[in-house]
């Protein structure tokens, strides 16, 4: 076959064959075809081309292939995907094919439905109408459509309108079938509603009828029908369904009827859209009786393109009642002028008694003009003075003159604006917090919140999530996520009062959150940032607790870039007398008291006392005195029995104390076998908490021996 030479050759085997050849060159140098001069070594060369050509040709083919691959998928993924069910059945309606939309149908997976015939998921009483339909689509070899009900696995019956069509006669068909069961609920609910909207218009009592845009009555209620017999006796003419409303009108318009043409306009600018609505009202009697109705007239649709509906109601009592009240609203109205004569001759005498009075009234109006000026003006001076003491003595809410306490505000001022650290030290009712309150109104952080966390009222097993907070199940009783103070505070200030009851192992922590503003929920690794400035406050030495190895030296530089030692009270005894008449003035609002004075005895015995509790003592002093007191003095019956001498050292009797409640926890713990909680545990003996019997036994560093 290689050598038929003269064989005809289509024009992509002549491209086909010089493609071969060009290759067959590449192969083999020219030198070589010069000295094939014989007739095997032609068909050599002829069987090489065509066995090049043949490779071409499987390469074409392969491609070929491949693309009727592609194109088989992209078909493939259509049928699946499709919005609708596709099926094809054989002759006796077994499904052969089946997309995946339709299997969703069927509630089947698509592998089972293959196989089955289709009517036996029709209902029962849609199966005739189903073969029926599959003979007239195999007979027609057409397009044929119907609606069954069809059932599915465990779902509701589902309505279904099927599009079927043959192409292959008398074997094969395919059909499109469609979900209509919300079509069909819609259908229904709709057929209801025209149901008891036309219930709703036979059961009203208005006459109602509703016409189209010609004016012809197209459904009218049965009040309306009787509306309509009761007047046909005076030759009114016939207003029944198909009969034309606006003749009616016309006609007895034609008639010089004022009510007719009247209504008749009504009607024609409802329906013209020119109106919205139209109401009238008219009479309508006979020799009988005197009625009246009130007429109208609303469009449907849009500007009455669908028409109207035209409403009659009977309004004749209302008319009656309406005449008696104007009747007796005449009768009324001449008792009123009656009366009327009497009262303007009694006020007649009542205005010269009325202008005496003004007389009377404008001397007292002057005097009354001249107290309230001096009112006003009083109380204006009392808040100038006010303000010149406030400004005086007063530092938001700390209440003080005195040297010692005047440099603390220095030192409020000072670092107030700024985002820095600061340390308060002093002893216990000093009003550190107080001070912190200040240094956060007067900072940028004001309109943010300022988070007091009290370490010392914190148990030591829950500082940690009140300060960094939790998330759910970190802990038994965990039950629910729970947000740190620290987060709390973000954009604020956080004050953490007694740092120095701070348990070692969170204090690393703390360290973090104050060099990187970041922390870890307790239980979660999400790293949280934040933005607070830390004010920290203590009452004990924390540079001898560092030596005690119960505070962190790096976490006491971090905390002490600016300290502010608050002075005692017995230091500035000067602040004793304002601070007495402010704890006075608050308890006299509190309790309903008006103290006014107090003595010169009273307040150098105040300011005699060495005051071991500070300001917090002297206020719970004031309280009780204010509360004692009888009369406008203020009494004050305390007995300071331990008032300290003068030139006796300052530290000792605090010192001896806490040495005291030292020996008294250990002793108590040994008693108790180092048991703190239950009954018999040594908060019970001492009387405390547990909670603050282990603070304390951190704040001395008692360890079980």
């Amino acid at each position: 076959m290689g050598c038929d030479k003269n064989r005809s050759l289509l024009p992509a085997d002549i491209e086909l064959r010089r493609r071969a050849e060009e290759q067959l060159k590449v192969k083999t140098p020219e030198a070589v075809f010069s000295r094939m001069n014989d007739v095997s070594q032609r068909l050599v060369q002829e069987l090489q081309v065509h066995q090049i050509e043949l490779e071409m040709q499987n390469a074409e083919l392969c491609r070929t292939r491949e693309d009727v691959e592609t194109s088989l998928a992209k078909y493939t993924d259509l049928y699946d995907f499709a919005p609708v069910g596709y099926f094809t059945l054989d002759r006796n309606g077994t499904i052969s094919a089946v997309n995946l939309n339709g299997a969703s149908l069927f509630g089947i997976e698509r592998s089972l439905l293959i196989g089955r015939r289709f009517v036996l998921f029709a209902s029962d009483k849609d199966r005739p109408l189903f073969t029926g339909f599959l003979n007239k689509v195999f007979a027609n070899q057409g397009k044929e459509s119907c609606e069954v009900t069809i059932k599915t696995e465990g779902k509701s019956p589902l309505s279904v309108q099927i599009e079927a069509v043959s192409f292959v006669p008398d074997r094969e068909c395919h059909l499109a079938v469609i979900d209509i069961t919300a079509r069909k609920r819609a259908e229904d609910a709709l057929h209801e509603s025209e149901e008891l909207n036309r219930k709703t218009l036979q059961a009203l009592p208005a006459h109602i009828a509703v016409i189209n845009r010609q004016g012809e009555i197209i459904a009218v209620n049965n009040a309306w029908m009787e509306f309509a017999h009761s007047n046909s006796g005076s030759n009114s003419p016939d207003v029944a369904v198909g009969a034309n409303y606006c003749d009616v009108c016309r006609r007895a318009a034609d008639n010089n009827d004022a009510d007719a043409m009247q209504a008749l306009a009504g009607i024609e600018d409802v329906l013209s859209g020119t109106n919205e609505q139209f109401t009238m009202e008219y009479p309508c009697h006979s020799p009988q009786q005197q009625r009246w109705f009130v007429m109208t007239v609303v469009p449907l649709g849009t500007a009455g393109q669908d028409g109207a509906v035209i409403t009659h109601l009977n309004i004749t009592d209302r008319k009656l009642a309406e005449e008696q009240l104007q009747k007796a609203h005449d009768e009324m109205e001449l008792r009123v002028k009656e009366r009327t004569a009497e009262l303007n001759s009694t006020n007649l005498q009542l205005k010269q008694e009325i202008s005496e009075r003004e007389k009377i009234e404008e001397s007292l109006i002057k005097a009354y003009a001249e107290i309230n000026l001096m009112k006003n003006r009083l109380k204006a001076e009392n808040i100038h003075l006010q303000q010149e003491i406030a400004g005086s003595y007063n530092f938001g809410e700390i209440i003080g003159q005195s040297t010692a306490i005047s440099y603390v505000f220095f030192r409020i001022e000072q670092v107030a604006p700024m985002d820095t650290s600061v340390l308060l030290l002093g002893e216990t009712g000093t009003g550190k917090g107080v001070v912190a309150r200040a240094i956060h109104s007067r900072s940028a952080r004001k309109s943010r919140p300022m988070i007091t966390v009290n370490c010392t009222a914190l148990p030591g097993n829950l500082i940690e999530s009140e300060l960094f907070g939790r998330e759910r199940g970190a802990f038994t009783g965990a039950d629910s996520r729970q947000m740190g103070r620290f987060e709390l505070a973000d954009g604020g200030t956080i004050f953490l009062d007694e740092i120095g009851e701070m348990p070692m192992e969170l204090q690393p922590k703390l360290l973090r959150v104050i060099q990187d503003g970041e922390f870890e929920r307790l239980g979660s690794p999400r790293t949280i940032k934040v933005n607070v400035r830390i004010i920290a406050a203590s009452n004990r030495n924390l540079e001898e607790e560092i030596k005690n190895g119960r505070f962190r030296k790096d976490l006491f530089y971090r905390l002490n870039v600016f300290p502010i030692t608050i002075p005692p009270l017995r230091q500035r005894k000067d602040d004793i007398p304002l601070l007495v008449n402010h704890f006075v003035a608050k308890f006299n609002k509190k309790v309903g008291k008006k103290i006014e004075t107090v003595s010169k005895q009273t307040l150098n015995n105040l300011q005699e006392y060495h005051w071991p509790g500070n300001v917090r003592e002297l206020e719970s002093v004031i309280e009780r005195a204010v509360i004692t007191s009888q009369g406008s003095a203020l009494q004050v019956f305390e007995h300071f029995d331990t008032v300290r001498k003068t030139g006796e050292p300052t530290g000792q009797d605090v010192k001896a104390l806490a040495d005291l409640e030292h020996d008294h926890i250990i002793q108590a713990l040994q008693k108790t076998g180092w048991r703190v909680e239950g009954e018999n545990g040594a908060a019970v003996i001492l009387g405390l908490n547990p909670s603050t019997l282990r603070a304390r036994m951190r704040k001395y560093g008692i360890r079980r021996q």
